[in-house]
């Protein structure tokens, strides 16, 4: 692509406390890399804060749009079950960012890409039902970041990012066809999960034990995928991730120039 201009990306921010006083938004570094260099695209981080943030502008101004993912659970409200403070924390202000943008994303035919929390999002956003813990369902494996005995998150990124199971792809799917195979390995970093699939998500990728993994938006007129796994860690190395971001790239240009 020299000398021409790349495609923008717009990355959700999340709120968090720093210090105990500083309210601020924020975007982890791996998903600016991820759209900088594989899916060759200028991300461009923007407030997930509906107030100071506008939709239709917004997608005025981009190609296309990450939804990263977080440590805050999408509130329970925003699919008909009340808020539990053992799932804490929420990010409110992020949810209804989020709920807005992606119906519009999908209708304007801008490229959409869930990660962790988008996906989850994404769900919601088409009616769909989130289990604030998927470990405590029946059969279910532990989907969080493995922990030391004493309870503190593993000090090496290589064992917390590692893959840690597989991914059945539905046949013939999206996924299936984009990756050039039916089964994968990834990683998982997650408490909170699909329950029930939205009316307009397709389920595309599942895990052992029956734990939602993969979506897309059906008859979406652009990319509209998610993923449950952190695909921004190492799409730089890993094929599967690398794939997906550089098919999020190929959306963003033919975006771009068709408009």
């Amino acid at each position: 692509m020299a000398g021409k201009a790349r495609p923008v990306v717009g990355v959700i921010g999340s709120a968090q406390v720093i210090n105990d006083r500083h309210n601020v938004q924020i975007v982890g570094q791996r998903n600016l890399r991820a759209v900088a260099e594989v899916a060759g695209a200028l991300p461009l981080m923007f407030a997930g804060t509906p107030d100071i943030t506008d939709v239709d502008a917004l997608l005025d101004a981009v190609d296309g749009v990450l939804l990263t993912g977080a440590r805050a659970n999408v509130h329970p409200t925003c699919f008909g079950v009340e808020p539990d403070a053992r799932h804490e924390p929420y990010d409110q202000s992020r949810d209804a960012m989020a709920l807005s943008l992606i119906k519009a994303c999908v209708e304007r035919g801008v490229p959409l890409f869930g990660i962790c929390r988008g996906l989850q999002e994404m769900n919601v956003a088409f009616g769909g039902s989130l289990h604030p813990e998927i470990r405590d369902l029946p059969g279910r494996m532990n989907h969080r970041m493995p922990r030391l005995e004493n309870g503190e998150i593993h000090p090496d990124p290589e064992v917390v990012f590692a893959d840690r199971h597989e991914v059945q792809l539905a046949k013939d799917g999206v996924f299936a066809r984009l990756l050039g195979r039916d089964r994968i390995r990834v990683n998982s970093l997650h408490g909170q999960g699909i329950l029930e699939p939205g009316g307009r998500v397709g389920v595309e990728g599942v895990a052992e034990d029956g734990t939602i993994e993969a979506i897309c938006i059906t008859d979406a007129p652009a990319f509209a995928l998610g993923v449950q796994w952190h695909a921004e860690y190492d799409p730089q190395s890993n094929p599967i991730n690398r794939a997906l971001f550089k098919a999020f790239g190929e959306a963003l240009v033919k975006r771009k120039t068709a408009a």
